[in-house]
Parts: structure tokens; C-alpha cells; sequence
């Protein structure tokens, strides 16, 4: 898919978030600050492009930050580091009399 395409398939995708959520556009405009305008066009697939900001303004809107980790998760700590981090660890502790 091309980007053009992407942004507009999530354009799609946020409308039917943000019907799910009881929220018009003008609702979403005064909580994310976003204008109407961009609003209306990224979800009808007529905004080219969208900058992260205003993309991560409207997930706000519509409580979706959590979202955001299945887009890019952490990178889970490999055995190897993870071993290094146990070895590292105290494993007791002793007082001097």
C-alpha cells in the first residue's frame, strides 16, 4: 500500500472510532484542538498526509493511546541481555557483626 492509501485507510478507521464513541467532529475539534476541516478530510481520505502530532491528538480524543503499543510494542529484552541483567542482581544480603 502506498502511504496515501494508509492514511486514508486510517482516516476510515478513526471515523468509526470516533461514531463508536459518541463524538461528533465539532466534539473532537474542541478536545484535540484540530480543526473541523482536517477532521472531515482525513476521515473522507482527502488529507494526503497527517502530521504524528495531530494523529496522536485525536487518539487522545478518542481514549486510543493504548493503541499505540500494538503499533510498535517495546522490543522484548533478548535471553542474552536478560542473563546479563540476573547476573547483575545481588541475591542475598549479609549484615557485619
Amino acid at each position: 500500500m502506498y502511504t496515501i492509501e494508509i492514511v486514508a485507510m486510517i482516516g476510515r478507521r478513526f471515523k468509526d472510532y470516533r461514531i463508536g464513541c459518541e463524538l461528533t467532529q465539532q466534539e473532537v475539534s474542541a478536545k484535540s484542538g484540530v480543526s473541523v476541516v482536517t477532521i472531515r478530510k482525513f476521515e473522507n481520505g482527502q488529507l494526503n498526509n497527517i502530521t504524528l502530532g495531530t494523529l496522536i491528538e485525536l487518539l487522545r480524543t478518542i481514549d486510543f493511546m493504548q493503541g499505540l503499543d500494538d503499533v510498535l510494542p517495546e522490543i522484548p529484552v533478548s535471553p542474552y541481555e536478560l542473563e546479563k541483567i540476573q547476573q547483575g542482581k545481588r541475591k542475598r544480603v549479609r549484615h557485619a557483626k
